[in-house]
């Protein structure tokens, strides 16, 4: 007698088609990039900016995508601040976000004038691209002609603010609006 695998009924298929379009929506939804647009208001460092959305007025802090600055107690670090605060200060940006980080951070690509201001904190050697592992990071070629022209950080001995926190700490920082 061969054997035959009992028949789901009618009910339970309908469930189960339903758990999995549930599933997939909750995917798709998760996986959107949401885009707000906003005036900054503040710059913390090389890599973190206050912004007021226009969607609710409120203060949204946003953590840069693709790239990690100096840390401000490290060196260059005040330089890509400045820098930062300069390009970005009381300018309208346009923020492409899909999370948020450890800290509560929006984690966004930040966008001036239909330009990437991370891609042009790094080719101005303000800061590295943010690399995991094998994979070099979204502005890795910025990064090496900023390397290659010994621009910003890349005229001295750089170090990744990863390694400069593992070997000194966080900095200190003497206003609570910092971090």
């Amino acid at each position: 007698m061969a054997y035959s695998k009992p028949l789901t009924p009618p009910i339970a298929r309908v469930l189960l088609r339903l758990a999995w379009l549930c599933f997939a929506c909750l995917a798709c939804s998760v996986s959107q990039a949401r885009t707000y647009t906003g005036v900054v208001t503040h710059v913390t460092d090389g890599d973190t900016l206050w912004v007021r959305t226009s969607a609710r007025g409120a203060l949204t802090k946003v953590r840069m995508q693709g790239m990690d600055a100096p840390e401000s107690c490290q060196a260059w670090g005040p330089q890509a601040s400045a820098a930062l605060q300069a390009r970005v200060m009381h300018q309208s940006v346009q923020l492409q976000s899909k999370a948020r980080d450890d800290y509560g951070r929006l984690l966004a690509r930040v966008n001036l004038g239909g330009e990437d201001v991370g891609r042009w904190m790094v080719a101005n050697g303000h800061a590295w691209s943010y690399h995991f592992r094998h994979y070099a990071g979204p502005y890795a070629a910025e990064q090496a002609q900023a390397q290659a022209a010994r621009r910003g950080l890349w005229a001295a001995s750089a170090i990744e603010p990863r390694v400069f926190r593992k070997q000194h700490g966080p900095c200190p920082h003497s206003a609570a609006f910092m971090r």
